[in-house]
């Protein structure tokens, strides 16, 4: 696989990076780095859906982008599932893209002390505690992102996560300050739930 060979996925994100990047701030040539990254140590990696694993980071970022443009961030989320699921390490993203970014990845990962991975729940709660704002979004996307593929799970699977994204991920959507990622999220689960429901702007603002 040539890595470096520009997919849907890769090609959606960084015409949409352009388009935002009136002012010139992006560095393309890091996130370009991060893309071939991200698809070289995912590799073969699929998600449930069956679509290639590499493309998770990638919508990731290309949402994260909606409200923060900073190319570390932009970068964070591209590589956020690295450490935790790939054979990237901490050391080797430190050495390409910096102290910064490979902070940020690792305090996205959820394999912490003792090789004990904890919950996405818990990961938002240490990072609301610690105020890293930043990578909340990256983690908001990340569920956002997930819940919209959560049919491809078994039904205990879903029935956690759909619990979680509501006691957890729903409230962090209003402490963000991100209505419109709290509604899709909301409709998302009332589908997977067999709920119709056409929400209002006054119904979804008693959600608030």
């Amino acid at each position: 696989m040539n890595y470096s060979e520009p997919c849907k996925y890769s090609i959606r994100l960084k015409e949409k990076l352009k388009l935002l990047d009136v002012e010139n701030k992006l560095d393309f040539e890091v996130i370009n780095k991060a893309i071939y990254w991200a698809k070289k140590y995912h590799g073969n990696q699929k998600r449930k859906s069956g679509e290639p694993y590499y493309s998770h980071p990638l919508e990731v970022a290309y949402m994260v982008s909606d409200y923060k443009l900073k190319t570390d961030i932009i970068v964070t989320s591209i590589l956020h599932d690295t450490i935790e699921d790939t054979d990237l390490t901490f050391e080797m993203i430190e050495k390409e893209f910096g102290k910064i970014v490979a902070n940020q990845v690792m305090d996205l990962t959820r394999v912490k002390e003792s090789d004990h991975k904890i919950s996405a729940g818990k990961l938002t709660e240490l990072l609301w505690e610690q105020k890293k704002y930043d990578l909340l979004l990256i983690k908001q996307s990340d569920r956002l992102h997930n819940i919209q593929t959560i049919k491809f799970l078994s039904p205990e699977k879903i029935k956690k996560t759909i619990e979680e994204t509501i006691s957890k991920f729903l409230v962090l959507a209003i402490y963000l300050g991100i209505p419109e990622c709290k509604n899709k999220l909301i409709r998302t689960c009332y589908e997977v739930i067999g709920i119709e429901n056409e929400f209002s702007e006054q119904e979804e603002d008693l959600l608030m």
